[in-house]
């Protein structure tokens, strides 16, 4: 059968089971089949060949972009082809974004045929999408005298790429669609367990929400041809918990507008809104697509005659509305005054959401254009001995006298690209930096590949110093769509030169580590600027960022990333941990006393936290940064004591060292490269050169918390209050409740310890309780406990140091990797479940608990239907806490008392915290910090 035929069944198949259009084409051979029957004038397919032709293959650098290119080239010198004449060929060469149409351009441009040259030099002045081999063959053409690469060099030293865009229209009309209330997860755009089916936009748009959600959509933009449709998070804040490009694409799919005629499924432009506005990386996301997200304020804390808020039963400030968004209201954004309208009524002032910056991505339709074209600009300029014009908005550069500087705002100074002030640079600055370490993940990995191949990008950049490709959010289950989904992705991250977690060529074992605990063990610099793809990439070394598919395609690709340097909110402890209490405690009232002492006003939100943990290795002190990501928080900073972060470096070595031995390290010697950087950054900070990153002791903050430890005095527990009458306050994470309030009567139907917030300590956190319920007789489980620790580095060291065999000889199930579950679990025992190292629950696309489950879970995830759905009869209850209460919860089948906890945990050592004796802010340099770019 021929490759066509199958595609012919397939689109059979795809229409008839699910209602699809025909996926697009990737593969060179079926193109080059549908090529030759194009050729065929007289062939029975050629009609539907031409059309899957120009309409349904992917571009960039897929293979089937490599032949739809070549034989584009081949109609404009001189081939004839019914239904693609010259002029079209050129238009279709230019909506193909790079690689092998850029190729075919230069090709052309640069012939001595003027007839094609000319109008290949037009459609390449469009394109931004060039790397060094097509900017070097322009330059060496432009010095041999070639006046048509003159041409093309001098279009892109004035951005005529950007310069001759359509500006955005001046009104931009909106239509409502309220599409929950309160916080909206990103798992409702775009859920978890569909994860298999991101890459293909299609099928996984239909899995937003709910059809009926769609059909509503479909509707008012039937009944409101001139608006768009803006999705609302009421009364929250938009796409909390990822940053998930694929639900910013569902969005866009439903309710955004098509990037190109010839480029199926692909749409850009979304408009999205929350009362408390957007969550900061979803935000990115929606930038890079040139969308608007806006931040409506449409409910506000209602006052008393003296201006307090007043509060309700809970304690929690009363809202009132300012202004209705009910879904059908159309509103109008004026983009020039910055305003949202309901007519002639001014509601909400929306100048962030149109920065200079934010219309450039937008005009540009979005900010992979213009990080690509700046970089063309600049070195269109250099080739041809001229200062680049100031074409795109200045970038913000905000220097204060006689100010600090933060830790964040020190680590964007040294690692800032293209400065042009003398002085350090401050909050709000708006900087280009280099990116040190980048973290792709496996269910987003197929989407970053894609972007890769539409960016035309074939290799990582040479100035990222580590690049790892995780296999753990598909760990648990190697079924028919892993099977299918994780080879393909580790092959292409292989070969553009990521390290990967499987091998493609099988020399080392598969390693389904969690992605953040090794993007944290090869982070190496606490001047590190991290990039990752997912929104707990937020390491405890250098300040990390979570970022959705496209903005790490960005960062591999050339090195880079773009946003304003944050604020930061200053986070430091006085009192006393006591015996009983574990750091995940800590954790859970950091954000309850900020909250109290606020008057319930996030003040993480957006922002970096600089928290003071100094004193906790870098494994440890990761439960903490992690967790920021549920404060809603940009990112976070430890700052660390020398002697401590000497302690993390040289673990971090071991570890990358192990990676080695297996045989992970690439052939550029990536991990020994990072082994190199630790050793020199270990000297760095024992000769007193350069010490452990530190703010400086004027520098501004937006606000200053102190956790008092003495306050916490039994265990913290993140409660989804799920029977709340306030609908907008469920599945937040701001609920945080005292063991006390659960009475010892909270059943418990499942337990998990696993994931991304928990390290080493819990491991052994839970052998050492098995010891003590052991020595007070049998041991039994009244609920299933599922672990699943974080890396098999931490299961090599727990097997040497014999704590392991603890947990085997209670273990119902161990994991086998030489016999992987080949389908995910839907009842559990009330037994001990050793699971294979990875996500496992947390994520929520393969494993799950029981529908109508009370889950007390280690993990960050508690939003509904995340890891465990309702039932008929009940909700799904995810509740957060710290593994020794899990673990002695899954013991008696319910959330235990005080007394009970304090009697299980006695002789343990749970957490070496204690606050720094002092703070750890330094006296401000005399020079400033150095700027590298």
């Amino acid at each position: 059968m021929s490759l066509y035929s199958e595609y012919m069944d397939e689109i059979a198949t795809r229409e008839k089971d699910l209602g699809l259009n025909p996926k697009p084409i990737d593969s060179a051979e079926l193109l080059s089949e549908i090529i030759a029957q194009i050729k065929d004038a007289g062939h029975e397919h050629r009609a539907d060949s031409l059309k899957f032709f120009i309409y349904n293959t992917l571009p960039g650098t897929t293979s089937a972009a490599g032949v739809k290119a070549q034989f584009l080239k081949e109609i404009i010198l001189g081939e004839t082809v019914e239904g693609i004449t010259t002029e079209f060929a050129f238009e279709l060469l230019s909506h193909m974004k790079g690689g092998p149409s850029v190729d075919a351009l230069l090709d052309l441009a640069l012939s001595d045929d003027a007839a094609v040259a000319t109008p290949a030099a037009d459609v390449l002045k469009t394109q931004v999408f060039l790397y060094e081999a097509d900017t070097d063959r322009l330059e060496a053409a432009f010095k041999a005298g070639n006046a048509v690469a003159k041409d093309i060099l001098e279009s892109y030293a004035q951005a005529e790429f950007f310069t001759k865009l359509p500006e955005i229209a001046e009104k931009i009309h909106v239509v409502t669609y309220i599409a929950g209330e309160g916080d909206i997860s990103t798992d409702l755009l775009s859920p978890g367990n569909q994860a298999h089916s991101r890459s293909d936009r299609e099928l996984h748009g239909q899995c937003m929400m709910t059809p009926e959600a769609q059909q509503e959509i479909v509707a008012l933009q039937k009944q409101h041809p001139d608006a768009k449709v803006m999705m609302i998070a009421e009364k929250g804040t938009m796409g909390v918990g990822s940053s998930r490009m694929s639900g910013v694409n569902n969005v866009a799919l439903w309710a955004g507008q098509q990037a190109s005629p010839y480029v199926p499924f692909v749409n850009f432009a979304p408009v999205v809104a929350g009362t408390n506005g957007i969550s900061p990386i979803f935000l990115t996301t929606v930038d890079v697509t040139g969308g608007i997200g806006l931040d409506l304020k449409n409910w506000v804390k209602k006052l008393d005659e003296s201006g307090n808020p007043v509060l309700d039963d809970n304690g929690d400030p009363v809202l009132e509305q300012a202004y209705s968004v009910a879904t059908g209201t159309v509103l109008t954004i004026d983009t020039k005054t910055k305003k949202l309208y309901n007519g002639d009524q001014e509601l909400a002032d929306v100048s962030s959401s149109f920065t200079p910056q934010k219309v450039e991505f937008m005009k540009a339709g979005g900010s992979y254009a213009l990080v690509f074209g700046k970089k063309l600009q600049t070195i269109a300029a250099n080739a041809l001995g001229i200062k680049a014009p100031q074409v795109f908005a200045p970038s913000k550069e905000i220097s204060i006298e006689n100010q600090g500087l933060t830790a964040v705002e020190k680590i964007f100074n040294k690692n800032a690209l293209g400065v042009a002030s003398d002085t350090a640079l401050h909050a709000g600055s708006d900087v280009r930096v280099r990116v040190n370490i980048v973290g792709s993940q496996d269910t987003t990995g197929l989407m970053t590949s894609q972007e890769l191949e539409s960016m035309a990008a074939t290799v990582i950049s040479p100035s990222v110093d580590g690049a790892y490709q995780s296999g753990c959010h598909t760990a648990s289950v190697w079924d028919s769509k892993a099977q299918t989904n994780i080879p393909k992705l580790m092959s292409f991250m292989n070969k553009f030169g990521l390290i990967t977690a499987r091998d493609p060529k099988g020399v080392y074992p598969a390693m389904t580590d969690v992605i953040h605990k090794v993007l944290n063990d090869i982070t190496v610099d606490d001047w590190s600027i991290i990039i990752g793809g997912d929104s707990h990439t937020r390491m405890s070394k250098g300040v990390a960022f979570g970022a959705d598919s496209g903005t790490v395609a960005v960062a591999l690709a050339t090195g880079e990333s773009a946003m304003p340097i944050p604020e930061s909110v200053k986070v430091t402890f006085k009192g006393d941990m006591k015996d009983h209490m574990d750091f995940r405690d800590v954790v859970h009232a950091t954000q309850a006393q900020m909250l109290k002492q606020f008057g319930g006003e996030n003040v993480f939100q957006g922002r970096i936290i600089e928290v003071q943990i100094g004193t906790l290795m870098a494994d440890q002190a990761f439960t903490f940064t992690d967790w920021t990501a549920e404060m809603k928080a940009k990112a976070s900073i430890c700052i660390s004591n020398d002697e401590t972060l000497i302690k993390s470096l040289e673990l971090s070595k071991s570890r990358i060292q192990v990676m080695i031995d297996k045989g992970m390290d690439n052939g550029v010697n990536m991990l020994q490269g990072l082994i190199d950087l630790a050793d020199k950054r270990i000297t760095e900070i024992q000769s007193g050169e350069n010490p452990a990153l530190a703010p400086d002791n004027n520098a501004n903050y937006y606000a200053e918390v102190v956790i008092d430890l003495d306050q916490i005095d039994e265990p913290m527990i993140a409660d989804p209050d799920v029977n709340n009458a306030d609908v907008s306050k469920r599945y937040t994470h701001d609920t945080i409740r005292p063991t006390s309030f659960y009475s010892g009567t909270k059943k418990v139907d499942l337990g998990f310890v696993g994931s991304c917030m928990v390290h080493k300590g819990d491991m052994q956190i839970i052998a050492q309780m098995l010891r003590n319920l052991e020595s007070q007789g049998e041991v039994t489980f009244n609920a299933p406990l599922v672990i699943a620790p974080p890396t098999y580095n931490i299961v090599d060291e727990l097997k040497a140091e014999g704590d392991w065999e603890l947990l085997q000889k209670y273990a119902g199930f161990e994991f086998d990797d030489s016999a992987p579950k080949g389908a995910a679990r839907t009842e559990y025992q009330n037994i001990m479940y050793l699971e294979r190292p990875g996500c496992n629950l947390c994520m929520g696309n393969q494993e799950k608990a029981a529908k109508g489950d009370t889950v007390l879970a280690t993990s960050t995830r508690l939003f509904q239907g995340r890891v465990v759905e309702d039932s008929d009869e009940k909700k799904g209850e995810s509740l957060l806490a710290s593994t020794p209460m899990v673990v002695l919860a899954t013991v008696l089948g319910r959330i235990p008392t005080l007394e009970e906890y304090k009697d299980a945990v006695k002789g343990i050592n749970l957490t070496d915290f204690a606050p720094p004796a002092e703070d750890l802010s330094v006296e401000p340099q005399a020079v400033p910090v150095k700027v590298v770019g």
